[in-house]
């Protein structure tokens, strides 16, 4: 928002390679600008380690229950530093496939798609807890939110919904729709062969006595 009111030539902006380095070398003069965006750059590296430690640990969370392909590699853990070492090689192994093989535009698009699941896996969410909370147990003591806890979820859900049509609304976001939908089918697809050929791990609670000797 402090950029966008920050903007002075709006066609000159939008024509700029970098329209956010324009407007701040605008608004703060060179120096200010070389400065922020030094600092720019190491918190995207600080969010990409971040991104690529929680995907690497979500990897293993699912190899750990046998729900993710290769899992007994995937949910190896190093003795020394106590990490999954193979799971987070996955992770930055893909991620330097994307950077060298999809042009700018390309991975633009697939940043985008990555905005777009996020909401839906969300919406999801809320959307089972909706349809199983009169079944879920509950636990005295724990955290609960009364006669408010319907209101609060499907008001998080209209939230979703909205940030949800926000994000694919514009033509701009087609290709980042197909992607996402790409991304949703073939997890849809894991989901099935996991069903049809190792279907004890999906009902099975990880935890179980026995589940993890095998």
């Amino acid at each position: 928002m402090t950029l966008t009111v920050a903007i002075e030539d709006i066609p000159r902006i939008t024509a700029e390679g970098s329209p956010v380095a324009a407007i701040m070398r605008d608004q703060l003069g060179p120096t200010a600008e070389r400065i922020l965006l030094v600092a720019i750059s190491f918190a995207f590296f600080g969010a990409g380690i971040v991104a690529m430690v929680a995907c690497s640990r979500l990897i293993f969370a699912m190899a750990r229950d046998g729900r993710f392909p290769a899992h007994r590699l995937m949910r190896k853990v190093d003795p020394r530093t106590r990490t999954p070492i193979p799971a987070t090689i996955l992770i930055f192994a893909l991620g330097v496939v994307l950077m060298v093989a999809l042009p700018g535009a390309a991975l633009l698009e697939l940043i985008t798609a990555s905005t777009i699941l996020p909401a839906i896996t969300y919406g999801s969410t809320i959307v089972l807890y909706l349809a199983v909370r009169k079944r879920l147990g509950r636990r005295k003591g724990a955290f609960d939110l009364g006669r408010f806890e319907l209101p609060v979820a499907i008001c998080a859900l209209v939230w979703t919904l909205v940030a949800l049509c926000v994000l694919v609304a514009p033509e701009e976001a087609l290709v980042s729709v197909v992607i996402a939908a790409g991304l949703l089918l073939g997890g849809g697809l894991a989901f099935l062969g996991l069903l049809k050929f190792n279907r004890e791990a999906m009902e099975t609670e990880p935890g179980d006595a026995g589940f993890f000797e095998r």
